[in-house]
Order: structure tokens, then C-alpha cells, then sequence
């Protein structure tokens, strides 16, 4: 851990070690060896940015850990403990923001969450003071996202509430969920969702799940088989998935350890994890240095800029353990706002695929508003290739640089790039001329960011016929390539066919002639091969 994390970590341990009982829910997770060698902006935890506010207080509610602390950061009022919630911006400018809570004074105090109502409150600013205008209907964790059709849906558990505008009136319904043969993971609570690049909707649920919506209200359709977080030990829960302009993004927090993990992805399928901590107890941070240093941070929610990057994130926090928040103490919960840091946009301008042998890299740095990158940038401290590399300081280095209108373009030598053929979003890290670090991912133009995305059913023997069926459907938003498919079990072929050509959403059920083999059905599963290399394992 650098420096500046090591410190507020440490604050929070200790803080709380002093204020609550050795069964405060708190197992310390160690970390591996190797993230005490990440550079700054090696680690999402690194994008967090002093917090914004004009009020601060200690005349409120709260543990002495969390005094004095902005009042008008997020939203908190004495009657009521908030929790989970997203913001949306209204076409009229202002921001809209989507939480749940519940009187302060319930005798059941945080216990109180299963009764939750949402609450619509507005801003004028990002960051607060946001303030309650009107109630959606009950429910919890709510997250909210926009249609195509410009109806506003707000998710809470068991349900939906759609409306044609973000003032309602609010209609609640439930979504209908489609396993397609497989077990649910850890079941359908805390659900979250990212836009796809056709304004169809990718859900991850609270296990872990992938699930696909053609509109976002139409039926979740589920496409995986495990859970998409990192392969750790961990009590996960809380996951939060967006997709940018280039690429989707997840972070899932271990709500035992205290610790929260960074993922990307090319397709809301196949993730990779990054190295480090995405988030920890001790981020809320003032610029003069106090932290507001809350006993947990959790249901974090990201707002996004038109290019999908996040400027700000959201949690809600509580100053104690849940079961020591009762009503009418000086305990409680709120929602607080903090702003990130945002990556550079990057492109790859060579047209053959990099690997070891490449001489030089050319990557496009764009100029935006606010932002010259031949004026504010060190050129020389950037690197750039695989995040295995780079969160290091290791990487290519810049061999030459030019101007191309405000844009700049920056030649890196090719040694050293530690991109493979699995690379999708190389990475840049170096840091601007007053020192602060600076980081993006880099678009590769010849790489598909709208792959198809073949699931099959489980395979079916037709007796009578003597042959296999399997329903297959691409998810995905490009038609699929030639594909091979095979039907195994124990590791051994039982049948294989070449799958026709699905376009996108298209579903086709293959027949493959051949005798039934398996000894027990419940092994069976079913493969997709592009060009001899296995591309998906579907299991039932």
C-alpha cells in the first residue's frame, strides 16, 4: 500500500479498535506481497479525491470518528438513516438522486432497513447538499438508470418502479428473470446494471451472476454459470458495474475483510482483476487532510460523465456496527458524494496486433476541454502497456512525441508492453507537471468491443431420433463467427457440430446425429471453439 492509504487505513483500524468490541465484523484480509510495490494510480483507491463541502459541523449525530464532517456532502437529516442510492442528472440541469432509509428513532434502529422507503431528492451540485423533494414507494437499495425511451426505472429489491420523467407518478413492477438451465448464484438481491452499447442492459447480481435485458425491463436472461468476481476469499456482496466508452467496469466489496476489488471486462463476461484495493475504510478524506472515517462504507453507486467515465462516486456509511445503531441515539447512516479521478482518452493508433515483437507502440492522447496533454503533461514519466506492467512502473517508455491539432501523439517503444492477444485495454500511467499521477486505457482498433457472446441451454437426447439437441442464442452485439461446438461430459466429446452463424439475439436449436453416452446427465456441458481455441464452457 502507498503511503497516503497506508495512513487512513491505519487510522480506521485503530479508530474503531477504540470504539468498538473485538466482534465488530471486522476480519483483516492480508494482502499479497506484490501490492506493496504499486505505483500511485497502480490501485482504483488511488482515484479517490478530497471531498467536497462548505459545512462542516460536530453539532450533529455520529460516532466522535466521523466529527467534524461536511453535513452538506450527500444527504443526512436528523429523522432519518439513509442508505444505498444513485444520481442521475435532469435535463434541466440539476441532479437527481435515488435513496431509500428510514425513521431514525425505529426502535429496531438500522434494523429497521426491510421497511425502507426511496426517497427522490435533488441538487443543484454533484456533491449535495441533496434535499428530499418527494417518495418513489418503498423499498431498498435502490439503483436507477435511464431507457431509451427516456423512462426513468428505479431497481429496489423485488422490483422495479418506471416512471416518464424523474418526478413519477411511479409504477412498481418486477422484472422476470430466466435462468436458461442454470443455478441461480446466491440469488436475485442487490441487483446492478450497465448500459450496452445498443441501450440494452447488463445486470450483475448480488452472487456474482451475469444477466442480459434487450431493453432493460423485458425479461433477465441469465448467461453465466459463476460469479464474475475475482477467484479470493471473501464474503462479497455490493457489486457496482458500468460500462465507458471503451470498456465495462466492476468493483465488489467484501463487506468482512473491508476490502473492495477492481474488475474490467470487453464484454460484461470475461473480467480481469486488477491489483490492489478499489476502496477501504478511510477514503472520505477533507483537502486539509481530516478524514470523515466511517465504520462502513457500502452500496457504492458511480456517476458518470458523457463518456462514461466516473467523476463521483456514492456510499452509504454508518459511524458504528450495524446492530449498535438504535433508535433515538447518536448513531445513524447517511449517503456521502466523493469525486474520482478521471482517465485520459486513449487510442492505439497501429493497426497490426502488439505483442513482444512490435518495434513501437503510437498511442493518441485527446486534448479536452480543460486539458492540453503536450502543455500539462511529463511526458517522459509515462508508461504504457499491460496493468501488469504499468501498476508497477514498468512498461514502455516514450521514445518521441508530436502535436496533432490539440491532441498528442506518443511514440513508446514496443519492448517491454507485456501485451498479449488477450489485451483489450492497455493501460497508461505516468503524471502531469505538478506531479499528481495520471492514468487511462487505451482503445485498440483491432479489437471487436461488440463481441458475440454464444450460451447455450443444457443439451437434450432425442431417443426417437437417435440425435443431440441444444438451443444456442447470441447475446452479443455482433453476429458470431464460424464456431464449433461440443457436447462433453467428464472431459470426453460426445458429439460436435459447426454452429450456424447467429446474429445478434438470434436463436437457433442445432441437432447433432449420435448415440447417448452420458452415464449421468447432470455432467454434461457445452463448448464453443473459434479457430481450434475454447472460447466458452457453458456447465448445468
Amino acid at each position: 500500500m502507498n503511503e497516503r492509504i497506508r495512513r487512513i487505513t491505519s487510522i480506521a483500524i485503530v479508530a474503531c479498535a477504540t470504539a468498538l468490541s473485538a466482534s465488530a465484523q471486522i476480519t483483516d484480509r492480508p494482502r499479497p506481497a506484490e501490492w506493496d510495490k504499486l505505483i500511485p494510480g497502480g490501485k482504483y483507491v488511488d482515484r479517490f479525491e478530497a471531498m467536497q463541502g462548505n459545512k462542516l459541523s460536530d453539532k450533529v449525530w455520529g460516532a466522535q470518528e466521523v466529527l467534524p464532517r461536511f453535513v452538506d456532502n450527500g444527504i443526512e437529516h436528523p429523522d432519518i438513516s439513509f442508505w444505498g442510492g444513485n444520481i442521475l442528472k435532469g435535463k434541466e440541469g440539476k441532479y437527481h438522486l435515488f435513496v431509500c432509509g428510514w425513521p431514525e428513532n425505529a426502535e429496531k434502529g438500522h434494523m429497521e432497513w426491510p421497511n425502507s422507503t426511496v426517497y427522490h431528492a435533488v441538487s443543484k451540485q454533484l456533491h449535495g447538499p441533496y434535499t428530499i423533494q418527494d417518495t418513489v414507494g418503498k423499498g431498498h437499495n435502490p439503483e436507477a438508470f435511464t431507457l431509451t425511451d427516456g423512462r426513468i426505472v428505479v431497481y429496489v429489491i423485488n422490483g422495479y418502479y418506471i416512471a416518464n420523467s424523474m418526478n413519477g407518478p411511479w409504477e412498481f413492477k418486477q422484472f422476470d428473470f430466466n435462468p436458461r438451465d442454470r443455478k441461480i448464484i446466491e440469488g436475485l438481491s442487490n441487483l446492478t446494471f450497465a448500459r450496452r452499447q445498443d441501450g440494452s442492459r447488463l445486470m450483475i447480481c448480488r452472487g456474482g451472476g451475469v444477466w442480459i435485458s434487450r431493453t432493460g425491463t423485458s425479461p433477465y436472461n441469465q448467461i453465466t454459470e459463476k460469479r464474475a468476481y475475482p477467484d479470493v476469499e471473501g464474503e462479497f456482496e455490493d457489486p457496482v458495474v458500468w460500462r465507458d466508452s471503451l470498456q465495462y467496469h466492476l468493483i465488489v466489496n467484501d463487506w468482512l475483510g473491508r476490502i473492495a476489488f477492481y474488475q474490467r471486462s470487453p464484454d460484461g463476461v470475461h473480467w480481469v482483476t486488477e491489483q490492489g484495493e478499489a476502496y477501504v475504510p478511510g477514503i472520505s478524506r477533507h483537502k486539509d487532510g481530516k478524514v470523515e472515517n466511517w465504520f462502513k462504507y457500502e452500496r457504492a453507486k458511480v456517476y458518470q460523465d458523457k463518456e462514461g467515465r466516473p467523476i463521483q462516486m456514492n456510499f452509504a456509511v454508518i459511524d458504528t456496527i450495524k446492530w449498535e445503531d438504535h433508535g433515538n441515539d447518536r448513531h445513524s447512516s447517511k449517503n456521502i458524494c466523493i469525486p474520482l479521478k478521471k482517465d485520459l482518452l486513449l487510442s492505439v493508433l497501429n493497426t497490426v496486433p502488439i505483442d513482444a515483437s512490435t518495434p513501437t507502440i503510437e498511442v493518441r492522447i485527446a486534448a479536452e476541454k480543460g486539458f492540453n496533454p503536450s502543455r500539462q503533461l511529463d511526458i517522459p514519466s509515462l508508461r504504457f502497456g499491460s496493468f501488469n506492467e504499468v501498476n508497477f512502473g514498468r512498461g514502455c517508455k516514450p521514445l518521441s512525441w508530436k502535436k496533432e491539432g490539440k491532441d498528442l501523439i506518443v511514440t513508446f517503444e514496443g519492448k517491454g508492453s507485456g501485451i498479449t492477444a488477450e489485451e483489450f485495454a492497455p493501460k497508461l500511467i505516468g503524471k502531469d507537471k505538478k506531479g499528481e499521477f495520471v492514468i487511462g486505457y487505451a482503445h485498440l482498433p483491432y479489437i471487436n468491443y461488440k463481441p458475440a457472446i454464444l450460451s447455450a441451454l443444457r443439451p437434450r437426447y432425442d431417443e426417437a431420433n437417435k440425435q443431440w439437441k441444444v438451443e444456442v442464442q447470441n447475446f452479443g452485439l455482433s453476429a458470431s463467427e464460424e464456431t464449433t461446438l461440443k457436447i462433453t461430459s467428464n472431459g470426453l466429446t460426445v458429439a460436435e457440430t459447426l454452429l450456424p452463424k447467429l446474429k445478434p439475439y438470434e436463436t437457433k436449436t442445432v441437432s447433432i446425429k449420435g448415440e447417448n453416452r452420458l452415464e449421468d446427465q447432470r455432467l454434461v456441458s457445452v463448448k464453443f471453439y473459434r479457430n481450434g481455441n475454447e472460447t466458452a464452457v457453458n456447465k448445468f
